[in-house]
């Protein structure tokens, strides 16, 4: 088992900054990539975005790309996502994700561990 716990979640207005943590702990080999996803009221979870736990390469959604940024500590067994330049289309609840697949998929049902979230809100 993989427990993962998010953090850094809250109310920002529109341009501003959050980061989110996500501690890992438990099986880490079954980690080797991560993910951040978010999903907003009445609609489907979708991809933000993902690293390779060993290389530190780096995959983002469309939506995001030249604001956000994923990152992991290996000493802290820490992910973290820092979101710039925010929109109110930003709000959703904010998940990370854990598979032990081996490509940067952006897809939610390969991804095996899940953690419960913490919601982003942004205003205008």
């Amino acid at each position: 088992q993989v427990q993962l716990v998010e953090s850094g979640g809250g109310l920002v207005q529109a341009g501003g900054s959050l980061r989110l943590s996500c501690a890992t702990s438990g099986r880490t080999f079954s980690r080797t990539i991560m993910g951040w996803f978010r999903q907003a009221p009445g609609k489907e979870r979708e991809f933000v975005a993902a690293i390779r736990w060993s290389a530190g390469t780096t995959r983002y959604a469309d939506s995001v790309k030249g604001r956000f940024t994923i990152s992991r500590d290996n000493a802290k067994n820490t992910v973290y996502l820092q979101m710039n330049s925010l929109e109110p289309e930003d709000t959703a609840v904010y998940y990370c994700a854990a598979t032990n697949q081996l490509v940067l998929t952006a897809t939610p049902g390969n991804y095996n561990y899940w953690g419960q979230g913490t919601q982003v809100t942004v205003s205008s």
